[in-house]
């Protein structure tokens, strides 16, 4: 088996273990808890950045805000520079379950890196993110 071929099936089995992911009874999990993150990212969160950041058409970004703004997850605030555009907020619950989230990954992260040196991890953390910065292409790969 050649390297291309060893890395992707480490990424089937990172991806399926996402997917097993729970955060807590009553939670949201997968796209729904994504948005989460889109909004802690995105510099001015809107739907359509949700939509564009999970690959989703509109309407169904436009359902995962919804309920995230129902769970009191998330808030819609007026953009002070468009007032026709709302803009995505995290609320105080939804900081914390991103927080939280955030604790477990870095643990989990932490629990199987157990044994590499800091140079080890270091390296890890360098390739890993070039790697992912790779993954779109060069410019002009379309």
């Amino acid at each position: 088996m050649d390297e291309v071929e060893r890395i992707e099936r480490a990424m089937i089995a990172i991806r399926r273990r996402q997917t097993r992911r729970t955060l807590g009874a009553g939670e949201p999990s997968g796209q729904a808890f994504d948005v989460l993150d889109v909004v802690e990212d995105a510099a001015e969160p809107t739907v359509s950045t949700v939509a564009s950041a999970l690959a989703v058409d509109q309407p169904r970004a436009s359902k995962l805000v919804a309920t995230a703004v129902a769970g009191g997850l998330l808030r819609r605030v007026a953009d002070q520079a468009d007032g026709r555009r709302s803009l995505l907020e995290l609320t105080e619950a939804g900081k914390a379950l991103v927080e939280q989230a955030h604790l477990r990954r870095r643990g989990a992260f932490d629990r199987a890196m157990t044994g590499w040196s800091a140079r080890e991890r270091d390296e890890f953390a360098r390739l890993l993110g070039r790697f992912v910065d790779g993954l779109d292409g060069p410019p002009g790969a379309d």
